[in-house]
């Protein structure tokens, strides 16, 4: 099955502590957007690519179209008030009969092998949701206090969470709930279980400032 990617670019970063957001900070000359892009085109280079951005950000974006021609091939559209409207507002130019993913644009390490078990477990389940296992210890917040808790009933959810784009585009028509901020539980608000693949532990949301500095490190080494 052909393949889509929407990349999730809408956020202001204020946790980065910086006037720019944290998709358009640059790591060894490139925008972190650029890195996330440029993975899912060495993984298939035949894939759709849809950025969902800021609407303030526009004409930013023609400047990068400019310094990295590629770009031109991408669809871009403007985000909504919420991750919500912002997802289902790239979802609207998918291919129909696609399998799509959905991405943060600040996830630029997810591995090709994240990226291969994903779209071959949603071509066959109609979903896949990257996870990787908790290492550090969890404690419960109770009235009482506090209580452990066994990590290993729980899991941490990475992107891109894929479907297939009929049933991801069916479940945004009729979920109720906009305040979703994670496309499983959209999915899983219609049509009930989700399906489960590892992830890579490198795939990292930049958030902190120091994520950046990790980042960095990371993408000289893999370059």
């Amino acid at each position: 099955m052909k393949r889509s990617v929407v990349i999730v670019a809408g956020g202001s970063g204020t946790r980065m502590q910086s006037e720019i957001p944290k998709q358009f900070l640059e790591i060894n000359g490139k925008p972190v957007i650029i890195w996330t892009i440029e993975k899912f085109l060495s993984f298939d280079p035949h894939i759709q690519v849809i950025v969902v951005l800021p609407g303030s950000h526009m004409l930013y974006w023609q400047d990068q179209i400019q310094r990295f021609p590629f770009l031109s091939q991408a669809i871009s559209t403007a985000g909504g008030i919420s991750r919500f409207h912002s997802v289902r507002n790239g979802l609207a130019h998918v291919n129909p009969g696609n399998l799509v993913g959905i991405h943060d644009a600040v996830r630029p390490l997810v591995s090709l092998d994240t990226l291969e078990r994903c779209y071959a477990e949603a071509e066959k389940t109609g979903c896949a949701i990257p996870v990787i296992d908790m290492e550090d210890l969890l404690r419960r917040i109770t009235k009482k206090g506090s209580s452990i808790f066994n990590r290993n009933l729980v899991k941490r959810v990475q992107t891109p969470q894929t479907f297939s784009s009929e049933k991801i585009l069916t479940a945004y028509e009729y979920c109720l709930d906009t305040t979703h901020t994670d496309d499983a539980s959209v999915y899983e608000s219609y049509f009930g279980k989700v399906h489960l693949v590892e992830g890579n532990k490198e795939n990292l949301k930049i958030t902190y400032p120091s994520d950046i500095r990790i980042a960095e490190i990371l993408l000289t080494e893999k370059s």
